[in-house]
């Protein structure tokens, strides 16, 4: 099933070229640390808010312009036009590991160490935002993909067993997701947020997050496993199943959740974004990842600064742009998909 659903995801261009777009995306962020030109952390209080740098082709080669700090109240800087500072790909850098294990002393691409190269500017203590835009996609990314593999796994455990069982069993989980359900989530997250330590490191944030997210996430799941779980549950096949002496688990695993599959690929996909968006949210209000590390979440609360508006730091604001184009190409791709595993919800034009 799951070699014909690409197929036709491929015979459909919005689906070719949404997942294309986010496989970009997710190879951006798996290498982001070779990509970037600089640590996230790497400060520069002499070029703060400095805006993006202009690329030049000079002599053959393509190079940078340099800026000249002209009023240090507005952050106004001005090019230097006889002074331009050559691109070097892969360039020499400080001593960093890919992937936390791998020793490296190379990025894709840099300048001079005298000069620095702001793709899309500097915030404020001089820190590279490009770069800060890269490794703040591995958070944001990736803390969708573990969410819902999390979701779906106790949603599907959950809803299966309820729907076939039944019974108890059934009556206990579903008062229980009715009460998940009847909470509101943003509330929610925020209570259990801040009812945990505010002393984690970087790492036990993120596993946090991850964490109350999916506990926010796997009650509706379960309630919509566990109704198809009930239609399936009298088909012949598990009848047939039954009779052969094969265990609830293995006829749950076997026979059931390859029925399921199809819907599990949709709203895996549609969801995701909620939970790019819970990180954004948590984040953004100062509950969520903390520095050093980065998100795009941290990122626009860091730029709420009235300065940033007043004096057009638009650059700032690059990280709104990255979840707004993550989410509408999952909707995007998640449309495709509930059009092709249920042709009959297709919207007609």
């Amino acid at each position: 099933m799951t070699s014909n659903l690409f197929r036709q995801i491929l015979q459909r261009p919005t689906g070719v070229l949404c997942a294309a777009l986010l496989a970009v995306l997710y190879l951006i962020a798996i290498f982001a640390a070779v990509i970037s030109p600089y640590a996230p952390s790497d400060q520069n209080l002499a070029k703060t808010y400095h805006p993006p740098t202009g690329l030049v082709w000079h002599d053959g080669r393509l190079c940078v312009r340099v800026y000249k700090l002209v009023d240090p109240t507005e952050a106004l800087y001005r090019a230097e036009p006889d002074r331009l500072a050559p691109v070097h790909f892969w360039a020499k850098s400080a001593p960093y590991k890919l992937w936390g294990f791998i020793p490296m002393e190379h990025r894709l691409f840099g300048v001079d160490s005298a000069e620095r190269i702001y793709l899309l500017g500097s915030d404020s203590t001089g820190r590279d935002v490009f770069s800060r835009l890269l490794y703040g996609s591995q958070v944001s990314l990736s803390i969708g993909l573990i969410g819902i593999f999390i979701t779906t796994v106790i949603g599907v455990t959950v809803g299966g067993l309820s729907g076939y069982f039944g019974g108890p069993l059934d009556n206990v989980t579903m008062r229980l997701t009715e009460l998940l359900m009847a909470v509101p989530d943003l509330y929610l997250i925020i209570a259990l947020r801040a009812a945990l330590s505010a002393y984690f490191d970087s790492g036990q944030i993120f596993l946090l997050i991850v964490g109350i997210l999916s506990f926010i996430g796997w009650s509706g799941t379960a309630r919509v496993i566990r109704g198809l779980t009930l239609s399936l549950r009298n088909r012949p096949f598990i009848h047939a199943a039954e009779a052969l002496g094969q265990t609830p688990f293995v006829i749950l695993w076997k026979h059931l959740f390859p029925n399921l599959l199809g819907y599990l690929i949709v709203t895996s996909t549609l969801s995701i974004p909620g939970y790019i968006l819970g990180e954004a949210a948590l984040s953004f209000l100062g509950i969520g990842i903390q520095e050093p590390s980065t998100s795009w979440g941290l990122m626009l609360s860091q730029a709420q600064d009235m300065k940033v508006f007043m004096l057009n730091f638009w650059w700032l604001l690059t990280p709104g742009l990255a979840i707004f184009v993550t989410v509408i190409l999952f909707n995007a791709l998640g449309d495709v998909l509930r059009d092709i595993v249920d042709p009959k919800l297709k919207t007609q034009v």
